[in-house]
Formats: C-alpha cells, sequence, structure tokens
C-alpha cells in the first residue's frame, strides 16, 4: 500500500481533505492567469450534515477530534450565523442553549477507504464552548471559550477546561479575567488572537469598555492567569511568537520559525542560548512574492509542518470590486509548499541582516474556493496526514475540474 500526502482544513462550516499529489507550481507572470480548482479528496459540509457551527479542531494519534461551537436555529441559513450574529438565532433545544459541548471524533487511518466519517465521543466537554480555542500542551488538550457570535450570549462555566486523554477525562480550569465579568447584556472583552509558547498560552482581548487590548498569560504548571499589559512589548517573549503572529517551528531546526504577519511571510532565527543575541529575520519572498504582487490582501493565514524540512502556508482572500486582474469579489486560497535550508550556522555571519535561509518552493498557486460555498473564507485549523492508500480506486475521490482562466 503507497502512502497518500492529504491536508485536513477545517473552516467554521466545512472540512476539507486536500490531495496534496494535485499541487503544482504555477507561473503568474502573466496579466491573465490561470485559478485552479482546489484539489479536494474529500469534503464534509458540517452544517448540512446536522453537526454544529464553529467548532475547534486538533489531531491526535491518528484521530481527528472536533469541540464545541453552535447550532443555528432550524432553517436557518448556516452562511449568515457567524456574519449577521444579531439576526441569527441559536437553536436552543441543542446542547446548552444551542452552544455545544460535545466531541466528535473521525479516525483518519480509514480516510481513504471511508471519507471524512465523523462520531460523537462518549465524553464531553464539562460546559459548551462557542468559537473554542484548542491547544495540545505535553499531551493535554486546553479548550478555551472564544467570543460567541451573539453578544448578549451568556457564556456556560467553566470556560476554560482540560481533557487528559490517557484517563478520557475533562477537568475544569480558573475561570479566565477577560471571560470572569461577561454579562448577559454586555460583551465586555472579546477575544482576538491568541498563541502557545512552551507551557504558556498567550490571550488577546479587546475590551469593550475602554476599546484597548489587553494580553493575559495562562501556564499550565502554575495553574493561573495573570494581565501581562495592554501592548505586544510587554510580553516576554520575541514578537513572532505573539498573538499578532500565526506560525510553526520547521522540525529540523529548534531555532528556525516560519510565520505569517498581516500578508507577509517570514523566517525568524531564534537565540537558543545566548538570550544577548539578537532575533535574525528573512522575508521569504519566494513564499509570499505572488500574493504580494498580485495585491490580494488575505483574511487570515496558517503555517502547517509537512515533514522535516517541508512547510506549507494557506492564505486565503477576497478580492475587490474593482481589482483588474483576479475579478470582483473572488474568493481565493493562495497555498505553498517549501523546502526549508539553513545556509550559515548562526554564529558564522556576523551581519544580522544576511539570509540565513534557503526555500525551495515544491508548490505555489492561486486555488479557486468556491467550493466553500457563501461563507468567508476563514479557515480555523489545518493539518498534514499521511493516509495509507489501497491499491484499489478510491469510489471517495472527487474529480478535479479544468482550470478556469481570469
Amino acid at each position: 500500500m503507497e502512502s497518500k500526502r492529504i491536508l485536513l482544513v477545517a473552516t467554521p462550516q466545512r472540512l476539507f481533505a486536500i490531495d496534496m499529489s494535485k499541487l503544482k507550481i504555477n507561473n503568474y507572470e502573466s496579466p491573465k492567469f490561470e485559478v485552479l480548482p482546489l484539489p479536494l479528496f474529500n469534503m464534509l459540509n458540517l452544517a448540512e450534515k446536522d453537526f454544529p457551527f464553529g467548532m475547534g479542531f486538533f489531531v491526535r494519534d491518528s484521530k481527528l477530534y472536533m469541540v464545541g461551537g453552535g447550532k443555528p436555529r432550524p432553517r436557518e441559513s448556516p452562511q449568515l450565523f457567524p456574519r449577521q450574529p444579531r439576526a441569527t438565532g441559536h437553536d436552543e433545544s441543542f446542547g446548552d442553549r444551542g452552544l455545544s459541548p460535545y466531541v466528535y471524533i473521525s479516525d483518519l487511518s480509514n480516510l481513504i477507504t471511508c471519507g471524512l466519517d465523523l462520531r460523537k465521543h462518549h465524553t464531553p466537554m464539562l460546559a459548551a464552548k462557542p468559537i473554542p480555542i484548542v491547544e495540545e500542551i505535553e499531551g493535554k488538550i486546553y479548550v478555551l471559550s472564544g467570543t460567541p457570535w451573539q453578544s448578549e450570549c451568556l457564556l456556560p462555566v467553566p470556560t476554560f477546561e482540560v481533557y487528559d486523554p490517557s484517563i478520557e477525562q475533562w477537568k475544569p480550569l480558573p475561570e479566565p479575567p477577560f471571560h470572569e465579568e461577561r454579562w448577559p447584556s454586555s460583551q465586555i472583552y472579546k477575544v482576538i488572537y491568541h498563541s502557545v509558547v512552551g507551557t504558556t498560552i498567550y490571550v488577546l482581548a479587546l475590551s469593550d469598555l475602554d476599546y484597548s487590548d489587553y494580553y493575559y498569560s495562562y501556564n499550565v504548571n502554575e495553574g493561573n492567569w495573570k494581565l501581562v499589559g495592554k501592548s505586544e512589548d510587554e510580553l516576554p517573549i520575541p514578537y513572532p511568537f505573539t498573538p499578532l503572529c500565526v506560525g510553526k517551528f520547521v522540525p529540523a531546526y529548534n531555532d528556525i520559525f516560519i510565520y505569517i504577519q498581516f500578508d507577509c511571510v517570514y523566517a525568524a532565527m531564534i537565540p537558543s542560548n545566548d538570550k544577548s543575541s539578537p532575533t535574525r529575520y528573512q522575508h521569504l519572498d519566494e513564499v509570499d512574492g505572488d500574493l504580494l504582487n498580485r495585491d490580494v490582501p488575505s483574511i487570515n493565514g496558517v503555517v502547517v509542518e509537512l515533514g522535516e524540512h517541508e512547510m506549507c502556508i494557506m492564505q486565503p482572500g477576497i478580492t475587490d470590486s474593482e481589482h483588474d486582474k483576479l475579478g470582483p469579489c473572488c474568493s481565493i486560497l493562495y497555498m505553498t509548499t517549501f523546502r526549508v535550508e539553513k545556509l550559515h550556522h548562526d554564529n558564522d555571519v556576523e551581519d544580522i541582516r544576511t539570509p540565513f535561509l534557503s526555500i525551495t518552493c515544491l508548490s505555489k498557486g492561486f486555488y479557486d474556493i468556491d467550493a466553500w460555498g457563501p461563507e468567508a473564507p476563514h479557515i480555523c485549523s489545518a493539518f498534514f496526514h499521511q493516509s495509507k492508500k489501497p491499491s484499489e480506486s478510491n469510489p471517495y475521490e472527487e474529480k478535479i475540474g479544468e482550470p478556469k482562466s481570469i
């Protein structure tokens, strides 16, 4: 049995399995260029299958877990749920006032033969979690309630809990300060971004009272929340690790961090031993050049580890109404896979502006994401999975359409 490289991509409403063997390098030098169909191996519309909307995701031991979320009212368009929160209500007959405490699981080892088959796990969370933040730290799964779409929605307690897979139990954790004082009629804090550094979770919350940003931290070993400050400059971590950036370490190197800041992709060489050494930065023009040249602002992006030296970035976006090359209001996904190699040892070069990485693009292109439907092209999570491929043809594999020119 040969293996099949699959990229799982989760949005609030859909779960995609992208066939990575169909990715290639596309040339975008001409004024008109091809926007390829997203090469889907499988796709599951969660709302159509009666699953919650806006779940959190994590992968462990070849199993995909999906937690929390909310359920729209019956016959209410799920696509409107995150866009018109005040006009669209929850189905209060489901879960806790329409919010989900449930956990769903899919065995990825059967992905090729059985597709994306989700089943309810026998151990739900202690409380429902809308738009949850989900992170694995030291073998345990931490789940924090996000900001509900409806501001008058009172969050179920506990808003923060941890799951221990070894004993299959959930445990409540201290309430975060930005959720402690939530009232039914006032959304005091909005959880904007988060990041994880070692055993510490950092959260950026926006206050509706003074419209200021507040940074909080929670160390899983110390077990308490702290107010760190009102600026990223007050955080005791390098800037690429702050909640304002999204990134991953290259598995082959414990000091090379690939991250997205706004629409740009950078690499940071983080000093591992000598704390007095400056962090070095390199803009990865080979990776994001086509995106910047085409002037397509991305909504959000993700960075995914594909192997020891191989990485992937995905940046979805929507063109404006007057875009002259891509067409008006076109939803696209810019996706690149690339190999990372060090050029120098970090002590060999004195000038911190000298490039320290060699980047080789393996695939690069703009992809049509019409399959996402009318929902905004927002990526919640993405995971790489290498699955065993049966020798016979796969009945679940979708046909890839012809590329279209824009």
